[in-house]
């Protein structure tokens, strides 16, 4: 999609005794008042994918051209960007925290900074800084100060006004909710979507007119279920279930397939499979056909899906235990978010620490601390990953440490995070974990505890977690960095750090499998991690809070493994349930969650 900033200008002084003027009158205007010539105030959107969007009562979106601030002045090509929309979407929802309506500052958190935050996102660029640095050269004049509570006063009912309710587009995908034109963060956009284990959408019913796709969608169904709901245009007794079908198909998800087949457009089908009336339903098992019957009888077609569900999906034996710890769900990642004194961090830079890379991320790290996320302007991401890429071409290591630190830190704003979530082969991220790894025993301590610590903050992002476990590129350095660092007997700290990590990867695939999803970990990466969490904890002596961690992440990945999977064969043969319990008595804090480990992994 092709990205495009609009630009609209307004040349109105918003004080009451002042009358609209034009631009001319504006420029004259703001010499004589301010010191300084001003062209146009401006506004800004970014269009895309047939829609408009900007910041005003939050985030606001609209048919382009549709708003109140009338036609722009200027349209500037910003790029492409080849991003899914569900993942432009769910960065939305990020951002829509940020830039609520409440939030909104006529000079410091505005428009022109919500746009430069999403374009930075979309297409790596910044807009043009004559628009970001225009309220900041206002307000570095005397009279620019004194009118700031006027203005911002007098131009709110214009930069927060409603769209009209015909410009309101509707909804692209799941994410948050569009009410009367403005984006309304949902916290259920940040789980995971449903879908089969083969790539099928799951949640919706498959609408069939070839015997391909019929037997395709079968095959899919082989490990699992499938209906087919037999119809015809001229069936009026069939359209009284559809509805029923619909919700059944959103009931099941990605745990089976339904589909539906129009016998007026697909009569090969029909005479395959024998149909002689409409509507008749037939299920299969496992591959193989379960039931048939027909009849528009929507409680029976609930109970024989319902059945049929259950055959192919029963309980898990764990479901059946008294597990409060592992039976909920660990939605909020172990993050770290603590500053050290920065002066000194960035004097450990030499002469690195004065390039404007790193100035302007200091410059946003200090004041998303010091003043929260509306007030810091985000700095150039690319220019952020060229630098760190280039401190990693050119060792020694130790002077790499403050330059990943200062990274682990500008990942706690998730506009940040979400950046790199979406770089292209996730360059920067992969750096610094090969870089890291392929040191192994020889990293010094201080790089690596950073680099653990900067993994952790990646899951601050929801767009990071499911690449960070279903991406072998990403995962396996990951796994990699913490079967190292849980090596390290020197150094507590490390091993709490690497227990951390571990459980953000255990805790996310968890979710999937509360959810009834399919695991984003892979078998091998799971065992691989089981047994350096095993091994761990046999030898772990001195910390409680890193054993806690490690015992934590460990029950995380054992619930609700398959029964005849290689994660539970792994725990029988290393005796799982004998290493943990014999850490019981180390603590009481302990006690809770190694008696429910203890109870999945004999």
């Amino acid at each position: 999609m092709e990205v495009q900033l609009v630009l609209r200008g307004r040349f109105v002084y918003p004080l009451r005794r002042f009358q609209r003027f034009n631009r001319l009158t504006l420029r004259q205007m703001s010499r004589s008042f301010l010191g300084v010539q001003i062209d146009a105030v401006y506004h800004t959107a970014l269009v895309f994918g047939g829609i408009e969007y900007f910041f005003g009562a939050g985030v606001q979106t609209t048919y382009p051209g549709a708003t109140h601030h009338g036609q722009p002045m200027e349209i500037v090509p910003m790029g492409r960007t080849d991003l899914p929309m569900e993942v432009i979407l769910e960065f939305l929802d990020s951002l829509a925290q940020i830039y609520t309506a409440e939030s909104y500052d006529l000079f410091l958190h505005n428009c022109n900074n919500f746009s430069n935050d999403f374009a930075m996102f979309l297409v790596s660029k910044s807009i043009p800084e004559h628009i970001t640095s225009l309220p900041r050269t206002v307000l570095n004049t005397p009279f620019g100060q004194m009118l700031k509570p006027q203005l911002d006063s007098a131009m709110r009912g214009i930069t927060q006004a409603p769209v009209p309710r015909a410009a309101v587009p509707r909804p692209q995908a799941k994410s948050g909710a569009i009410i009367n034109g403005t984006y309304r963060y949902s916290p259920a956009a940040m789980s995971s979507t449903a879908g089969t284990q083969n790539g099928a959408p799951a949640g919706v019913v498959h609408n069939v007119t070839k015997a391909e796709e019929l037997d395709a969608l079968l095959a899919e169904a082989r490990k699992t279920c499938a209906v087919i709901f037999f119809t015809s245009a001229s069936c009026p007794p069939c359209k009284i279930v559809y509805p029923a079908y619909d919700e059944l198909a959103a009931e099941a998800g990605g745990k089976a397939i339904l589909i539906k087949v129009d016998l007026s457009a697909a009569y090969e089908i029909g005479a395959r499979y024998k149909v002689r009336a409409t509507p008749t339903f037939m299920t299969f098992l496992q591959g193989e056909k379960e039931n048939e019957w027909s009849g528009a009888n929507e409680g029976k077609l609930r109970g024989n899906v319902h059945m049929l569900i259950q055959m192919a999906h029963p309980p898990h034996p764990h479901t059946n235990l008294e597990l409060p710890m592992l039976q909920r769900a660990h939605r909020k990642p172990v993050t770290y978010t603590k500053m050290p004194p920065l002066d000194k961090l960035i004097a450990r830079m030499g002469e690195e620490g004065k390039l404007k890379s790193i100035t302007e991320l200091r410059n946003f790290i200090e004041t998303r601390e010091l003043s929260g996320s509306r007030e810091a302007f985000l700095p150039f991401l690319p220019g952020i990953s060229h630098q760190l890429i280039a401190s990693l071409n050119t060792p020694p290591a130790p002077n790499l440490f403050p330059m990943v630190d200062l990274f682990r830190l500008a990942l706690v704003d998730p506009r940040i995070s979400g950046y790199f979530a979406e770089e292209s082969d996730h360059l920067t991220i992969l750096k610094i974990l090969s870089f890291v790894n392929a040191l192994g025993d020889e990293c010094p301590y201080n790089l690596r505890i950073v680099t653990l610590q900067m993994a952790c903050n990646l899951f601050i992002s929801p767009l990071f977690p499911p690449q960070l476990l279903s991406n072998p590129a990403l995962c396996g350095p990951l796994i990699q960095l913490i079967t190292t660092s849980l090596l390290d007997t020197s150094h507590a700290p490390v091993r709490v750090a690497a227990a951390s990590l571990a459980f953000d990867l255990a805790a996310f695939n968890h979710l999937q499998r509360l959810e009834s999803q399919p695991d984003l970990l892979t078998e091998g990466a799971q065992v691989e991690l089981v047994a350096s969490l095993l091994e761990a904890v046999g030898r772990e002596q001195e910390s409680k809070e890193g054993l806690h961690g490690l015992v934590l992440a460990l029950g995380l990945l054992i619930y609700a493994a398959p029964v005849d999977g290689e994660v539970l064969d792994l725990c029988r043969a290393m005796d799982a349930k004998g290493v943990v319990s014999a850490k019981k008595e180390i603590s009481k804090e302990l006690r809770g969650v190694v008696g429910e480990v203890e109870q999945i992994a004999g």
